[in-house]
């Protein structure tokens, strides 16, 4: 078993599927192909928890998942095998777990503040005046709470409701008032920590408080158990969770480096634009999600973005441009949000010029305008600058950049204000005095890089792609939906790209974090060639819902409800609990007429109102139905096509648990429901027997199981060379890996078809006899008829015979 993966496959590892659940699927997982699983957090969790990443011990694995006795049985299991095992790890957070006791390190520093040994594990700001640490979990203000008697003394532990808290030592016989304001902590309404919460949180989560992993003893401390279990063999590399949110990314990835020998570890890492991976990073690569947006749009057709975009225009009475959808998106974060996070950089950037006469005259008003249009003009999740180091000019570029756009809505002297602001985050030289405080300059630097990410991931992910959706599926983590369809060019160079530079990187096409599975995706986007077909379905099925949709029902809601039905139907509609669910997580979070924080419960009621008629309806679900079957075999090709270029392009292939077969699942917790592998075995056994697929689902189990066991076969073909293969269609898409593996993949096949076929169209195959691993059939080389090679599969992976 080599160190390095060949192939993933992603498991969600909790107390309903534990390490032992993981270890039972083993021989099923090493039958498909697969040479390392790659596990979700596999550390104690808080009480309940089926992601993983609000951690609370670092020194224990997982109770709920059977613990260190039940992920030895799998280290045993996948041993057996020759296969290894990824974990996901989360240096950037902890949880704030109810109670708080479960995490004794944040318990620690709430009885004893900053003399706490644990103290300088949290990001947390005590102020000149050792400010006690902000705890806003109280249903209501304080003053009423204390009215109310909600609060109680037990011994040595405050308590209120679930919540338990340290008392400091010798507050215990105090008054309840004035017992309360002589702790570490300082209890809240819940909605006092948007404005003024005085620890790093992840994004905008109370619970998940930020840890100083730059520091190494916290380091040290939080990766003990795993770099343990890597030396052991047990594990084999990791997946980094948020790396944007460290406070040095690079120096984290290098003592990592250091300390695991060169492990192969992935980091999550969202790269907007042309944005690529610092090159000075050492690690493998990326989860996938750059390669996620040029494989899903190699089957997305360009032509449609316009008519698409009018009719999403007409339904909805959104701008045609997304750009201003983001910049709305983005203001209303930071101004809520994100507002303590935005207040502290501002008070650094006061106490930075406060000791310099050159730079006193800049206002905090001046300072909070600026920092807010730096924030939502950057448009991306970082810029790498280090302190004290020069910075790159990619870096440069970006600040540079968004210091253009910024410009638009500041006076002259604002601009001042904002050059200004600018130097300091590009750690140049700003003012002259001695006594300037030059820790304060570096966290600035560092601060407002870590507050990018969180104005990026709930202003566009978590806000503007549930308010703006003219084709649902190009709305994807990583993705952009202007970015509207990918030529064979445009991949072609982005594999060669990776195949150069980051060639064991992972690559994916459904992750815990995607808001759509890939096989939704891909239904999707075969409404991009045919905007006029999908334009009057709508039409009318809205005319035929009229008596379900309420006056005040908003037209993006509809909408959506349409490209869901379309984007999950499989012979019938999705289920309705389902629907139910995604709408109402969808609705808030567009932050419109509903939010988490604000329920409308009026407005929420009345969505799924819409959504029980429209689905009660058999008029309306059979004319859904009976567009969708016409659809059937587009979406076949669309579905293959995109699996098979996944599973073969340069990179390590990661597939989602259940993704092997036909997954139509919608975002967390969607796609975290139970997975049949009881029904995946029967299947591949079926297949490994000789028998032709059943069904489309089957026919992507071929796909996955042979793509994947060549790869184990012959590994040398895919660290070897990329290239592209010559087609006279644009509507195959192939390539060479080594000297040894060809892949070929119909895209667009809406317009492929009304031409009637491929006709004589050829791809030129190099030199050799070759055979379909798909069918068996042998090819010759040279100029090959494609409707030869894809009368039976509209894909082919050849291999040399």
């Amino acid at each position: 078993m080599t160190a390095i993966p060949q192939a993933t496959y992603r498991l969600q590892v909790h107390a309903d599927f534990g390490f032992d659940a993981a270890a039972e699927v083993v021989t099923y997982l090493h039958g498909l192909g697969i040479s390392h699983v790659y596990l979700s957090p596999i550390l104690q969790a808080a009480p309940g928890s089926m992601h993983g990443y609000d951690v609370v011990d670092h020194s224990r694995l997982s109770e709920p998942a059977g613990g260190r006795p039940a992920f030895d049985r799998l280290s045993t299991r996948l041993a057996d095998h020759r296969m290894g095992a990824i974990a996901d790890v989360v240096p950037n957070h902890v949880a704030v777990p109810t109670p708080a006791r479960l995490n004794a390190a944040l318990w620690s520093v709430l009885r004893d503040g900053p003399g706490s040994p644990y103290a300088e594990w949290f990001d947390v700001d005590w102020g000149s005046g050792n400010q006690p640490l902000l705890m806003a979990v109280l249903g209501q203000r304080i003053g009423k709470v204390l009215a109310d008697g909600e609060l109680s003394v037990d011994g040595d532990v405050l308590r209120y409701y679930d919540h338990e808290f340290p008392l400091r030592p010798g507050t215990e016989n105090l008054p309840i008032a004035e017992l309360v304001t002589e702790q570490w902590y300082r209890l809240a309404h819940w909605r006092v920590a948007d404005e003024e919460l005085n620890y790093r949180r992840f994004f905008d989560v109370d619970t998940l408080a930020a840890v100083r992993v730059e520091n190494q003893e916290v380091f040290e401390a939080t990766h003990e158990l795993l770099f343990s279990l890597l030396h052991e063999g047990k594990l084999n590399g990791f997946r980094i969770d948020h790396p944007d949110g460290l406070a040095d990314p690079r120096g984290y990835l290098r003592r990592l480096a250091e300390r695991t020998g060169g492990a192969w570890v992935v980091v999550e890492k969202i790269l907007e634009g042309d944005e690529e991976l610092p090159s000075d990073w050492p690690c493998a690569g990326t989860t996938g999600y750059d390669a996620l947006l040029r494989v899903g749009g190699l089957f997305v057709d360009p032509a449609g973005a316009a008519p698409l975009s009018a009719f999403h225009s007409e339904l909805t009475g959104e701008p045609a441009d997304f750009a201003p959808v983001v910049e709305q998106a983005k203001r209303e974060v930071v101004k809520h949000g994100q507002y303590a996070e935005v207040h502290r950089l501002v008070e650094l950037l006061a106490r930075i010029c406060q000791d310099d006469v050159r730079l006193r005259d800049h206002t905090r008003r001046a300072f909070h305008l600026v920092v807010v249009e730096l924030l939502v003009n950057f448009d991306r999740y970082r810029a790498y600058v280090v302190p004290g180091e020069q910075p790159d000019p990619t870096a440069v570029r970006a600040l540079e950049h968004a210091t253009e756009k910024a410009r638009r809505n500041l006076d002259e002297d604002q601009q001042e204000t904002l050059e200004l602001v600018r130097d300091l985050l590009l750690g140049r030289e700003a003012g002259t005095a001695s006594r300037i405080d030059e820790h304060a300059r570096q966290e600035l630097i560092v601060r407002f890089q870590q507050t990018c990410g969180p104005v990026m991931a709930k202003g566009i992910e978590d806000t503007a792609f549930y308010r703006w959706f003219r084709l649902t599926s190009l709305n994807e983590v990583g993705g952009d939906p202007e970015h509207f369809g990918v030529s064979p060019e445009e991949f072609h160079a982005f594999s060669a790209r990776l195949n150069d530079r980051w060639p064991r990187t992972m690559t994916t096409l459904s992750t815990h974090d995607t808001k759509r599975s890939e096989d939704v995706r891909a239904r999707l986007g075969v409404l991009s060639e045919q905007p006029a077909a999908w334009t009057a379905a709508v039409r009318s099925w809205r005319s035929m819902a009229e008596q379900h949709r309420d006056s005040e029902l908003d037209g993006s809601a509809e909408y959506l409800v349409w490209q869901t039905l379309f984007g999950t139907w499989d012979n019938g509609p999705i289920a309705e609990d389902r629907l139910q669910a995604y709408l109402l997580k969808s609705v808030r979070e567009a932050k419109r007429r509903t939010t988490w924080t604000s329920a409308d419960s009026d407005y929420e009621e009345l969505v799924a109102s819409f959504i029980s008629g429209v689905l009660g309806d058999q008029a309306v679900l059979a004319a859904i139905g009976e567009f969708a079957d016409g659809q059937a075999q587009y979406i076949r090709a669309a579905t293959l096509g995109q699996k098979l270029v996944q599973l073969t392009m340069p990179g390590v292939p990661d597939v989602y648990q259940g993704t092997e077969l036909v997954d139509l699942s919608l975002v967390d917790p969607d796609n975290r429901r139970p997975v049949d592998y009881g029904q995946r075995i029967e299947r591949l056994a079926h297949l490994d027997a000789g028998a032709r697929p059943r069904g489309l689902a089957e026919e992507k189990l071929l796909v996955t199981s042979k793509a994947l066991r060549l790869r184990r076969q012959n590994p040398e073909a895919f660290v070897g060379s990329y290239k592209p293969l010559p087609t006279s269609s644009g509507h195959a898409v192939a390539f060479g890996r080594g000297d040894s593996v060809v892949t070929i993949a119909t895209r667009l096949p809406v317009a492929l078809y009304r031409l009637g076929g491929w006709g004589d169209s050829t791809v030129v195959l190099p030199e050799g006899d070759w055979k379909d691993v798909l069918t068996g059939r042998s090819v010759g080389s040279g100029a090959a008829r494609i409707h030869d090679l894809l009368d039976e599969l509209p894909v082919a992976l050849l291999t040399r015979s």
